[in-house]
C-alpha cells in the first residue's frame, strides 16, 4: 500500500519556467456570476451551503506606496460548474457572507489563506472555520512553497494567466480579463484539491 501511495505522488522537483510556458493556457470557461446586490448575495450564499466544498480566493486593489492599504474588493467562490464573484467593496461583509466564512461544514479551499482572512477581518470580525489551505498541505508533504500558477502546472499539467493580478479591482466595471482571471483562481484551487485527493495525499 505504501508503494502505491508513493507511486501516485507528484515529483517534488518544480517545473522550470520554460516548461510551464509550453503548457496549454487554461481558464475557467463556465458561468461566472457578478454579485453586487445584498439580497442576491444572500441567495448565493444560501445555495453554497448545500455544497461540501468550494474554491475560495479574494482580490484587493494593488498598493503602490509603502504604508498604504486597500480593503478586499472581491471574493471569489467557486464550484466546479460555476463561479460567483462577490464585489465586497459594494456589498461589505454581510452577515450572510460571514456565516459562510464561519460554516465548519462547508470546506473552503484556497492558497495562502492567512492574508485573505486577515484582510477580511479588517472589514468585520468573524471566526473562520472550514478553511483548507493548499499551502499547508504542500508543506506537510515536504514541498517548497509554490504559487498557484506553478501548482497548476505541476499537478494539473496546464498553466493559468496571472496577467490581471495587478489591476484595479475597485473599477466600476471589471473587464472580461479580470473576471476570467478571478474566476480561474478560485476554480483552480478546487481542481488542485480534487487532484490531491485522487493522488491519495492527505488533505
Amino acid at each position: 500500500m505504501e508503494g502505491s501511495s508513493q507511486k501516485n505522488k507528484f515529483s517534488p522537483i518544480p517545473l522550470e519556467k520554460k516548461e510551464i510556458n509550453n503548457l496549454n493556457l487554461v481558464q475557467f470557461d463556465g458561468p461566472v456570476h457578478m454579485i453586487t446586490d445584498p439580497n442576491e448575495a444572500a441567495e448565493v450564499v444560501n445555495s453554497l451551503h448545500q455544497h461540501d466544498i468550494i474554491g475560495f480566493d479574494t482580490e484587493s486593489k494593488p498598493v503602490f506606496k509603502k504604508g498604504n492599504y486597500n480593503h478586499v474588493s472581491l471574493m471569489q467562490l467557486a464550484t466546479i460548474q460555476e463561479v460567483y464573484l462577490l464585489r465586497i467593496n459594494a456589498l461589505g461583509l454581510t452577515q450572510e457572507i460571514r456565516d459562510l466564512l464561519e460554516n465548519q461544514h462547508l470546506s473552503k479551499v484556497g492558497l495562502a489563506l492567512q492574508n485573505d482572512l486577515h484582510d477580511l477581518k479588517k472589514l468585520e470580525p468573524f471566526e473562520p472555520s472550514g478553511f483548507i489551505d493548499i499551502q499547508h498541505i504542500m508543506r506537510r508533504e515536504g514541498i517548497k512553497t509554490m504559487g498557484l500558477r506553478k501548482l497548476c502546472a505541476q499537478l494539473l499539467n496546464f498553466r493559468i494567466s496571472k496577467g490581471a493580478q495587478v489591476s484595479n479591482w475597485e473599477a466600476d466595471t471589471l473587464s472580461e480579463k479580470q473576471i476570467r482571471y478571478a474566476a480561474t483562481d478560485a476554480w483552480a484551487c478546487l481542481k488542485i484539491y480534487q487532484k490531491l485527493k485522487e493522488m491519495d495525499i492527505e488533505v
